[in-house]
């Protein structure tokens, strides 16, 4: 030890004392324009970036507390399922992940099922947790779903389902793909209810989710940005042989071209899920923002021009 150490260290701290060290978690980096973010500012925001708009990935029950009535609501319990029926390994087998992800997330597996209320309307939420297994979906997640639809059919409840998905789980193999038609059978009790049913798309929607329950909903919303979609990118490149637009698979893209009907930024998403929940139900005194249609631009038929039917074609 020389010098430094024994005289010149310790009479520096006693001149500024003991000062605690910043916290690991006070800051935030956006993904998205790289500015820093107070990270209390964001939660606040609904972790949406301040400067930029962007919209970083959300917790499941952070999610959950900002959509239902005052923070509340009641977690329903899902049936109890043989872990892992196939005994599936790649590099470790299935059980030790799921325990691991089980362990890391506090969570069963990817989706919960929540019932409460969304402006006093009785509404059950099925929500995917993106930490658990990136929300691929297997049985438990199967079983939710059908969960959901059958406690919406049983209370009289609207339907919202957040999904946040790769796809279908590889290490439950057919299982996992049978899931799809399960939660398409979900989907048509809700129908045959007459019951509200919208799908929320997040960050990111891919794989066996998109190609089935996900594409159903009676109103299909997406937040900003949302890469949605079947196949990857590059795989569909490579097929086809041809560039995609940048933009391909994104919210808007999609939107543009008929598959998702509205992009809403989280900020105004509960109001807006509140209001098409009541207009779909058809209660007094709800009303949908009009966006200006395309068709204003087309110009009226003139006064000589003849009228063609189908019958004289």
């Amino acid at each position: 030890m020389n010098w430094l150490s024994r005289h010149v260290r310790p009479g520096i701290q006693r001149l500024v004392g003991n000062r605690k060290e910043t916290p690991d978690n006070l800051w935030a980096k956006c993904q998205s324009c790289d500015q820093m973010l107070f990270h209390k500012a964001l939660e606040e925001n609904l972790q949406v970036c301040t400067h930029c708009g962007h919209h970083h990935r959300m917790g499941v029950t952070e999610r959950l507390e900002s959509l239902f009535d005052d923070g509340k609501y009641q977690r329903l319990n899902q049936p109890e399922l043989p872990a892992d029926p196939l005994k599936f390994k790649d590099k470790k087998p299935y059980i030790s992940r799921l325990r691991e992800y089980q362990s890391k997330t506090e969570e069963k597996d990817a989706v919960i099922v929540a019932k409460g209320t969304m402006g006093d309307s009785l509404v059950i939420i099925a929500a995917f947790n993106f930490a658990f297994m990136g929300g691929s979906m297997g049985r438990a997640v199967g079983e939710g779903l059908i969960l959901a639809a059958e406690e919406a059919v049983k209370s009289g409840a609207s339907l919202l389902v957040i999904p946040a998905s790769g796809g279908a789980r590889m290490q439950e193999g057919i299982l996992s793909l049978m899931q799809m038609p399960r939660s398409i059978i979900a989907v048509e009790r809700m129908r045959e209810a007459r019951l509200p049913y919208i799908v929320l798309l997040t960050n990111p929607t891919t794989g066996g989710v998109t190609a089935s329950f996900a594409m159903l909903g009676d109103i299909t919303l997406s937040e900003p940005n949302a890469v949605i979609g079947f196949a990857g990118r590059r795989v569909i490149e490579e097929t086809i042989r041809e560039q995609l637009p940048d933009d391909f698979q994104t919210a808007e893209y999609l939107k543009d071209h008929g598959m998702v009907d509205q992009v809403v930024d989280r900020l105004e998403l509960r109001g807006r899920l509140i209001m098409l929940f009541g207009l779909l139900r058809g209660e007094v005194g709800s009303t949908l923002p009009v966006e200006p249609s395309a068709a204003s631009d087309i110009p009226p038929m003139a006064e000589d021009e003849p009228i063609v039917s189908f019958d004289q074609a």
